[in-house]
C-alpha cells in the first residue's frame, strides 16, 4: 500500500461547492477548506456529488480542484471527484487532478449506461492504465444504477493504482466480505453517515461525509474514537449526529447541508437547476437538527 494510500483516512468532507449569483464562489470555498483543516477533517473530496459536479462546467470542475489543492497545501490528502460514465471523460478529469498536484481521485461507476460487471472493470482498469494516481472507486448504486460486485471489487484490487472504495451501498453485509476479497490493504471508506459506526467497526478506515460540512469536528472526533476502539465514544457521538445525518437528507442534497452551511456563514444556500433550495419544512428540520448536535448558527 502506497504512503497516500495509507493517510487516507478519518472524516472527509464531500466538499460544497460554494456559488452566489450562479457562479462559483471562489473566496467563500478557499474559507471552507481551511477552516476543514482547522477543525480536525482528515482529508477533502472538491467535486464530488454533493460538490454538484454533474452542473459543474469542464472549467469550473477542474478550478475548484485546483482551489483545494492550493489552499491545502498538503496538510491532509485531496481526492478529487473524477469520475464519468464516458471513460475518455474521466480519464481526462483524472489526468487533470494529478496534473495539478491532487493526492488521489474518487472515480464514480458508470451511471446511466448500466455497464456490465466486466465493463465497470475495463473503466477502472483503463483509468489506471492511463494515470499514476490511487484510485478510489465509488460505488453508489442509489444514484449510478450499478453495483460493483464484491467479486468485481476483488478483480479491481488487483490493478496497480486502485487502492480503496467509498462505499455508498449502505449494505453492512459488504465491508468484512470486502476485506477478505481485496485484502487487508485495501482502503475502505464508508460513504453513507447514518451507517459509518457498523462500518468502522467491521475495519473501515474512515467516512467520505456530507454532514462534515457543517459538524467538521464532531466527524472527526467521531472517526478518531473509532480508530482508537474507543467505541461506547463512538456511539455516543453518532447519537448525537444522527438526527443531522438524516436531516442532510430531507430534500435532494446538497440543499439541506447548504441551507445549514449558510446558517454557519460558510456559502449562501445556492443550488443549480435542477436542484432546488430547500423548502421552509427541510429547513426547519436541519435547524432543529443543528441545535441537537450543538451547532451554533
Amino acid at each position: 500500500m502506497s504512503a497516500v494510500a495509507e493517510r487516507i483516512r478519518g472524516s472527509i468532507p464531500a466538499l460544497i461547492t460554494p456559488m452566489k449569483d450562479g457562479k462559483v464562489d471562489e473566496a467563500a470555498f478557499r474559507r471552507l477548506v481551511n477552516w476543514q483543516i482547522e477543525q480536525g477533517s482528515h482529508g477533502l473530496v472538491p467535486c464530488g456529488t454533493t460538490g454538484e459536479s454533474p452542473t459543474l462546467s469542464h472549467d469550473e470542475h477542474m478550478r475548484v480542484v485546483e482551489i483545494c489543492v492550493e489552499e491545502a497545501r498538503g496538510r491532509v490528502p485531496v481526492i478529487a471527484g473524477a469520475g464519468s460514465n464516458a471513460t475518455a471523460e474521466a480519464i481526462s478529469l483524472t489526468r487533470h487532478a494529478k496534473a495539478v498536484g491532487a493526492d488521489a481521485v474518487l472515480s464514480v461507476t458508470g451511471y446511466y449506461n448500466k455497464p456490465s460487471q466486466e465493463g465497470l472493470y475495463r473503466h477502472y482498469a483503463a483509468i489506471a492504465d492511463a494515470v499514476d494516481i490511487p484510485i478510489l472507486v465509488y460505488n453508489i448504486p442509489g444514484r449510478a444504477i450499478v453495483e460493483i460486485s464484491v467479486e468485481t471489487m476483488g478483480r479491481l484490487a488487483k490493478l496497480k493504482n486502485v487502492c480503496g472504495v467509498k462505499d455508498a451501498t449502505a449494505n453492512l453485509a459488504r465491508p468484512i466480505r470486502e476485506r477478505l476479497a481485496c485484502g487487508k490493504g485495501w482502503r475502505m471508506l464508508s460513504g453513507e453517515d447514518s451507517t459509518t459506526l457498523g462500518y468502522m467497526v467491521q475495519g473501515g478506515h474512515g467516512c467520505i461525509s456530507v454532514t462534515a460540512n457543517v459538524a467538521p469536528k464532531l466527524c472527526a472526533d467521531f472517526q478518531n474514537a473509532c480508530a482508537q476502539g474507543a467505541w461506547d465514544t463512538a456511539l455516543v457521538l453518532q447519537e448525537r449526529l444522527m438526527p443531522l445525518h438524516d436531516a442532510m437528507f430531507v430534500e435532494p442534497s446538497p440543499a439541506p447541508v447548504k441551507y445549514a452551511g449558510s446558517l454557519l456563514g460558510l456559502c449562501t444556500d445556492e443550488v443549480r437547476l435542477p436542484l432546488v433550495s430547500a423548502s421552509d419544512a427541510a429547513r426547519a428540520r436541519v435547524r432543529e437538527a443543528m441545535a441537537s448536535a450543538g451547532l451554533k448558527a
